[in-house]
């Protein structure tokens, strides 16, 4: 465990205890972001079967097991397991008198469900007065939609700015995988903090639709532009819509993202060391950037110039020359760039099924309450005689609550 998660036990958030109903990936991040911080989070999973993550990839070996999936492992550190089966009468009694010593729930049933279990917030609101409630669904708890399935991909597509992404003669295309989820799990848990400060109880309703129509990727420009003169998002034939070098390069060990046409093509000049072939006058009127057949004859040159470096080259003469790139980096690029292993960005976790691996780390830094690992991904229902032996239930009750099914 790295030095920061040593300094101390308790962080920004160890004083919020919070009852998890979430599962797979929007939920469980919101939940995550708590947890990492200090809170106390107890996750609800269903009795032999668990969270739906569990038996998503990437697995140790690629042998799937429950224990050991890579999503789960990493959405669910330093949270607490019980299993409940809450369609029966005992567990929804076993929720309720939970209820009373949490300050916020977090839930990603489907609208309407919770209600159905008798645990909806209209009901948790009398047994706390204080509580929050935390709902994430598809299209909110409210409104045509809500009963709706959807996914991170028709999500996007419905309410993002896929529109515009790909070839003008092409399909839409999606940016990532499961980029809506995440998005809507950190929003999910911003908005559950600023509940948890303002005065009394409420209801959280999350949409993920809603994350996408205000999220700052595109989808506000395209929506006020439209509103203004009806113009909607377009997909371009080339990267010279946005003036060259713009887009992505192959070089010496691979590729590297370029941001350099329009106003920036000078810099990319100097960049390349400043051939005489690229300071004509041509290049530089304003129309150059948009003319394809300039920007066919300037491949020829920085093509070249690319394939005879390597990433790091070109990112260096980049940074020195002012000009927008990065590599493009594989996964063990980045987990063996040094730089970003001193900032603390991966951290080691020795998990009981899943053995000692590397996850990603903190979000950000909180030098006086520091993000920490207290405890790996729990087990399924690893806690959960733990937490009835502190609702006062004798090893005889829960022994009969496990032969019935309840837990």
């Amino acid at each position: 465990m790295q030095a920061e998660s040593e300094r101390r036990d308790d962080g920004a958030l160890s004083d919020l205890r919070v009852l998890d109903f979430t599962h797979y990936i929007a939920g469980p991040y919101a939940t995550k972001l708590l947890a990492d911080y200090g809170a106390d989070v107890l996750k609800v999973e269903r009795p032999e079967i668990g969270d739906g993550a569990r038996r998503m990839g990437p697995f140790p070996g690629d042998a799937p097991h429950p224990e050991k999936s890579g999503v789960f492992l990493h959405l669910n550190t330093n949270k607490r397991s019980i299993t409940l089966n809450l369609k029966s009468q005992q567990a929804r009694e076993i929720v309720l008198r939970l209820v009373k010593n949490v300050d916020v729930v977090v839930e990603s049933f489907r609208p309407g469900q919770m209600a159905a279990y008798g645990l909806d917030y209209a009901v948790l609101c009398t047994i706390n007065p204080q509580i929050v409630v935390t709902s994430i669904s598809n299209f909110g708890q409210t409104g045509p939609y809500r009963d709706f399935r959807s996914s991170d991909l028709m999500i996007y597509g419905m309410g993002g700015e896929m529109y515009s992404t790909g070839l003008e003669d092409r399909e839409p295309l999606k940016l990532g995988e499961n980029v809506v989820l995440y998005q809507a799990g950190a929003i999910a848990a911003t908005a559950t903090m600023g509940a948890v400060f303002a005065i009394g109880s409420q209801h959280v309703d999350v949409s993920l639709m809603e994350t996408q129509v205000g999220t700052i990727d595109r989808r506000m420009s395209m929506l006020l532009a439209y509103q203004y003169n009806s113009e909607i998002s377009k997909r371009s034939a080339t990267a010279t819509a946005g003036g060259y070098p713009n887009g992505v390069f192959i070089c010496q060990d691979g590729y590297v993202q370029i941001a350099g046409g329009r106003n920036y093509f000078d810099r990319v000049v100097a960049m390349m060391g400043a051939p005489d072939e690229l300071l004509d006058e041509r290049w530089y009127v304003p129309e150059a950037q948009y003319d394809p057949e300039l920007e066919d004859e300037f491949s020829a040159y920085f093509i070249p110039w690319c394939l005879e470096r390597t990433r790091r080259e070109i990112w260096q003469a980049a940074q020195e020359s002012g000009v927008l790139s990065a590599p493009i980096n594989a996964a063990s690029d980045l987990i063996n760039d040094t730089e970003i292993q001193s900032r603390g960005a991966f951290t080691e976790i020795d998990h009981p099924a899943a053995g000692n691996l590397l996850y990603p780390g903190r979000p950000f830094i909180m030098h006086e309450s520091p993000w920490s690992v207290r405890r790996p991904a729990p087990l399924l229902g690893e806690h959960t005689e733990e937490v009835l032996t502190a609702l006062d239930y004798t090893k005889d009750d829960i022994e009969q609550l496990r032969q019935q099914g309840v837990i």
